[in-house]
């Protein structure tokens, strides 16, 4: 299974700079997989050392930083002689063992020699409940479910991601059914590696199912498990809440839809819980069309959504033939599974935070904003063929914005002030708007 990300790793190994690297990422989707056949392609040998439930390696790390020590005892704990120039050191679920956080930090200033790669599913959730943090001496790589391209490389699609990464628009206007066809099933069955294998091994979509609805269930595990007690109702209600709030035309969350009388102070702590473990996306809202759009965020007014598309069908229980054989559930469903996928090949792709704007009486929305260069660039999503956008026309003369996007199932082409990009490229946004 290809991912892009390797290119990154590739780029930090060979780095005058490098400092140890962290990998972030919900559970499940890909990082210890990641970290070893890096290990395994790029260097001669890899140490890996898994945190979880082990108390060796706490109380290695719970005596004074001496790195030669330290490093004595990975040798012996990995069964591998590490050695600078040729081993990657992964340090996996490093968040269960505090102080090899802190290591990371010596490793840097005094043994910079070694190769260290860190990940850890909770990792967020560490740092914000006060675990002592190297700042500025790690950098650090977001991981996210595989994107569509990444999909059909697992698909063995090659040559169809050679015309996309090529944005050999004539070509892909060419195939556009038969990528389309596959945007129907990736919206089915999403980028969790596992429930990918899962479709290229049994080509059944009920298999798939269960595997995400496994998935599924193993993250509300993790919430009793790790959570504080007191707040595992409300991580529950939240996650379970969410594709209620996607299916109303008008996607701000609204917490009084959890529960009658339900308040923000209510759920704060559990919102940052969700969205710490990586599980859940919030995209907050602007008003205003000015550089920088951080400046201008209303952190009061935002959407919730969660890590994956395929599993947002299954907590849906959206069935495969609505979706595969024909558009019709996507605007029963409101769109909500074609902005999941567009947010998350933006975020997966794109280097640029997201927002999304709306008028102040409600009267107009923007699916999402980002900024591209000196540009804000307005997306409007349609999950069908009818391209009617008036938000996005009133968007473009208010604020007199240059680039444009319209994101459908339609093929690629360019309109006074707007360019609509077909949604099976989405992931393009960035090399397409650089070249205008």
């Amino acid at each position: 299974m290809y991912r892009y990300k390797f290119n990154d790793l590739k780029k930090w190994k060979n780095s005058k700079t490098r400092k140890p690297l962290i990998i972030r990422g919900a559970r499940q989707v890909g990082k210890t997989w990641l970290m070893q056949e890096f290990g395994r392609n790029e260097y001669e040998k890899y140490a890996y050392i898994n945190f979880d439930e082990n108390k060796r390696m706490t109380e290695l790390f719970s005596g004074n930083f001496d790195i030669e020590r330290i490093i004595q005892g990975l040798k012996i704990e990995s069964g591998i002689n590490i050695e600078p120039e040729n081993t990657l050191i992964i340090f996996d679920e490093i968040q269960e063992t505090p102080k090899a956080l802190t290591a990371l930090k010596y490793f840097y200033e005094k043994a910079n020699q070694y190769h260290i790669i860190a990940a850890g599913s909770l990792l967020g959730v560490a740092i914000h409940e006060g675990t002592s943090f190297p700042v500025g001496k790690v950098e650090f790589l977001d991981l996210y479910p595989l994107n569509f391209c990444e999909f059909l490389k697992a698909l063995g699609e090659n040559d169809i991601v050679e015309l996309i990464e090529k944005n050999d628009i004539e070509m892909l206007n060419i195939f556009s059914d038969k990528l389309k066809n596959y945007l129907k099933q990736y919206l089915y069955i999403g980028g969790m590696p596992e429930v990918v294998e899962t479709y290229i091994l049994t080509k059944d979509f009920t298999e798939v199912r269960k595997k995400q609805e496994t998935l599924l269930e193993s993250y509300e595990q993790d919430f009793s498990k790790h959570a504080p007690n007191a707040i595992v109702p409300r991580i529950r209600q939240l996650w379970n809440n969410i594709p209620t709030q996607l299916a109303k035309e008008n996607k701000k969350f609204i917490y009084g839809l959890i529960k009658e009388g339900a308040r923000a102070r209510e759920y704060e702590i559990a919102l940052s819980w969700l969205i710490d473990c990586g599980l859940v996306y919030q995209i907050n809202r602007v008003n205003t069309c000015k550089i920088p759009l951080s400046a201008y965020q209303d952190f009061n007014a935002f959407k919730l959504y969660i890590l994956d598309v395929g599993l947002l069908c299954a907590k849906a229980k959206l069935d495969a033939i609505s979706i595969i054989e024909g558009n019709e559930i996507l605007v029963e469903f409101k769109g909500a599974l074609t902005e999941q996928y567009v947010l998350t090949e933006i975020k997966s792709n794109v280097n640029s935070p997201i927002f999304y704007w709306s008028a102040e009486k409600g009267t107009a929305e923007i699916d999402y904003i980002i900024q591209i260069g000196k540009d804000n660039v307005p997306i409007e999503v349609k999950s069908n063929e009818n391209l009617q956008a008036k938000s996005l026309k009133n968007f473009i003369e208010k604020y007199k914005t240059q680039k444009n996007i319209r994101t459908s199932m339609s093929n690629y082409r360019e309109e006074e002030k707007l360019t609509n990009i077909p949604l099976y490229i989405i992931g393009n946004i960035e090399k397409i708007l650089r070249k205008s």
